[in-house]
């Protein structure tokens, strides 16, 4: 039995320095990236449709962020001008109920929006 663990461990050794070995030899990828050349003063940046393009998309979710901000405002005020008029201690309208879920989502999108 001693034997027949020594014989596995043998080969499993084996296996690893052989796998080792083909790592190192392999190449692998490149670590460093080639660089580029510096742009002269004449030539456009190749990044600059996309940055552009970038910040027009930026622009809109900020356009779009602060609409659904003041509907959220709207939606808020009105569900607490309906809870201050009803007595909510003894059950909760299904208006309301409805209003608060409305708002709910309402605050997930402005939460997903603002996180791009």
């Amino acid at each position: 039995m001693l034997e027949s663990r020594r014989t596995l461990l043998r080969m499993l050794s084996a296996g690893a320095a052989a796998s080792s070995v083909v790592v190192v030899f392999a190449g692998g990828q490149d670590t460093f990236p080639p660089k580029q050349a510096p742009l002269r003063p004449g030539e456009d940046d190749p990044n600059l449709p996309a940055k552009a393009a970038t910040k027009a998309v930026l622009e809109e979710n900020q356009k779009d962020i602060k609409k659904n901000v003041e509907k959220l405002f709207d939606l808020a005020t009105h569900l607490k001008d309906q809870v201050e008029k009803t007595d909510s201690t003894t059950t909760l309208s299904l208006a309301l109920v409805k209003k608060a879920e409305e708002i709910e989502r309402l605050a997930h999108q402005i939460k997903e929006r603002a996180k791009g």
